[in-house]
């Protein structure tokens, strides 16, 4: 890391760690589109469930690995014993329903597209295809779920989808750019889609 970048004003959130800052500066709040990226942020926020961001982040290579690299239709197709086998895998969250959770949320995937949606207009429609930009200034006045994310925690579940109640919902619109909750101090704020 740079003097200049470590000298940044970034959301507090992020801490000290260079990857938490190299997740938080390259790709937390930045709109994103891709149908895997979006698949793959869905399913590990669901993992992040009861623990925190960091120890999700720290996975997610050993994920994208043991996990087909998120590709929806070869997750959707893996057998029991795969998942099964992946329980014995230290590095993995190894809980049951957390992991089967990833192959049904493929097959909900692949549900949407044969009613003629994508994962990424789904899930874009909620903010009606273009962020939210928020001005929060303190870290106490960012909320945990609003009234588009349990719209969408509800969309989701009617769905097909798991591990998806509001508050994970308010999480992957953060990460993925649906709404913008860099605080105004933060460099990233008004610099989402170039660093």
């Amino acid at each position: 890391m740079t003097m200049a970048t470590d000298q940044l004003t970034r959301c507090a959130w992020c801490g000290e760690d260079p990857v938490y800052r190299a997740y938080h500066d390259d790709e937390w709040g930045v709109p994103l589109h891709d149908e895997r990226s979006l698949f793959e942020q869905l399913c590990l926020e669901g993992q992040q469930a009861g623990l925190s961001w960091i120890t999700v982040l720290k996975k997610r290579d050993h994920y994208r690995k043991r996990f087909h690299q998120f590709n929806i239709e070869c997750v959707a197709r893996m057998p029991d014993r795969s998942i099964e086998a992946r329980l014995r895998d230290s590095g993995l969250i190894r809980n049951r329903l957390k992991l089967y959770a990833i192959r049904k949320n493929a097959q909900a995937v692949l549900n949407l597209y044969e009613r003629g949606y994508t994962l990424n207009t789904f899930l874009w429609d909620f903010v009606d295809g273009k962020p939210v930009d928020n001005h929060f200034r303190a870290q106490s006045e960012v909320p945990a779920n609003t009234t588009k994310s349990d719209a969408m925690s509800r969309a989701l579940k009617r769905s097909g989808f798991c591990f998806v109640g509001t508050t994970i919902c308010y999480a992957l619109m953060q990460a993925t750019g649906l709404v913008n909750d860099h605080l105004v101090s933060c460099y990233r704020h008004d610099r989402r889609t170039t660093h």
